[in-house]
């Protein structure tokens, strides 16, 4: 068998090891925004009649499990990872609040211009802390109250009331950002104790089953130029996938994370170049106020880890 370390060292050390690098981190976590922009904007297309006929969400949905598995599986054959005995219960529910955040955010997406939705997403770390407390008896700070109430403003700002589409698609954007929030706590369980790609391979292929069941009852047929788009969003969101997972297990969560907000200025940059959206001063005040209060949640979180003396 052809040994995967001849691939090259630095090959391995990046898809096999996850030892602690900061800088390493941070580019796997921008190399993500841009891709995970790149999803939406492909959600986009394939939700509106750009393409054809617009396909429901929970179908587009179904194809970004079914192509990501389908990579994952390859990369498995070719890396031969170890396998650890895996935490279904974890793997279970961070797939479906993945499954429903995601559809979601591709509803979203269809609907409001792609930096509103994206940016609305940015309050994930709100429900993430407020799950926290929740779910895990973390004790909170003045400053981190404020900064999630900034956020929450900002988010209120692109919810754009009186104007009653977008006030939906901000709506699913913004349930979107909740449930991905939950998410986020078992992602970072999952990547202390699993490596990426087993960690991938089990999502993704719980992912295709729950998909898959629920296609059944939406499922119409694609066009040729829908399939292509198809393939692509699922590829495009295992490349993030594996990108994302990949920062969070070199880095804390806390230094990390900030990276994330490239995001925004990647979608705005698709939407315009594509569909000639120019965001507008809403936009770009809800967007701003949003990633004021994302960004003070992690400059606390960052203080809160520094060791004492």
């Amino acid at each position: 068998m052809f040994p995967v370390e001849r691939l090259g060292a630095p090959f391995y050390q990046c898809v096999m090891k996850t030892t602690p690098n900061p800088g390493l981190a941070a580019a796997f976590m921008v190399l993500a925004s841009a891709l995970l922009a790149g999803t939406t904007l492909l959600a986009k297309a394939l939700g509106t009649d750009t393409l054809g006929q617009p396909l429901h969400p929970m179908q587009v949905s179904q194809a970004r499990f079914m192509f990501a598995f389908a990579v994952v599986a390859m990369a498995t054959a070719i890396l031969r990872p170890t396998f650890k005995r895996p935490a279904w219960s974890l793997h279970v529910a961070r797939t479906l609040c993945g499954w429903t955040g995601v559809t979601l955010m591709f509803a979203a997406s269809a609907r409001i211009p792609l930096a509103d939705a994206t940016a609305i997403s940015f309050t994930n770390p709100v429900f993430t802390m407020l799950l926290a407390i929740l779910l895990l008896g973390e004790r909170v700070g003045p400053w981190r109250w404020a900064a999630a109430a900034v956020a929450l403003v900002g988010g209120l700002i692109l919810l754009r009331p009186g104007g009653d589409s977008l006030q939906l698609g901000a709506l699913f954007a913004l349930a979107a950002a909740a449930i991905t929030g939950m998410e986020i706590i078992f992602i970072k369980q999952l990547s202390d104790r699993e490596r990426p790609i087993p960690l991938m391979l089990v999502n993704n292929g719980i992912g295709l089953i729950l998909s898959s069941i629920a296609l059944a009852f939406v499922f119409q047929s694609p066009t040729a130029m829908q399939w292509a788009a198809l393939a692509l969003l699922g590829v495009t969101m295992a490349a993030a996938q594996f990108c994302f997972i990949n920062a969070m297990s070199r880095a804390d969560a806390s230094y990390v994370v900030p990276f994330s907000y490239a995001t925004l200025v990647f979608a705005a940059v698709y939407d315009l170049a594509l569909f000639g959206v120019l965001p507008d001063a809403i936009s770009v005040v809800g967007a701003g106020i949003i990633l004021l209060g994302a960004a003070v949640l992690a400059w606390r979180e960052a203080l809160s880890k520094r060791p004492q003396g």
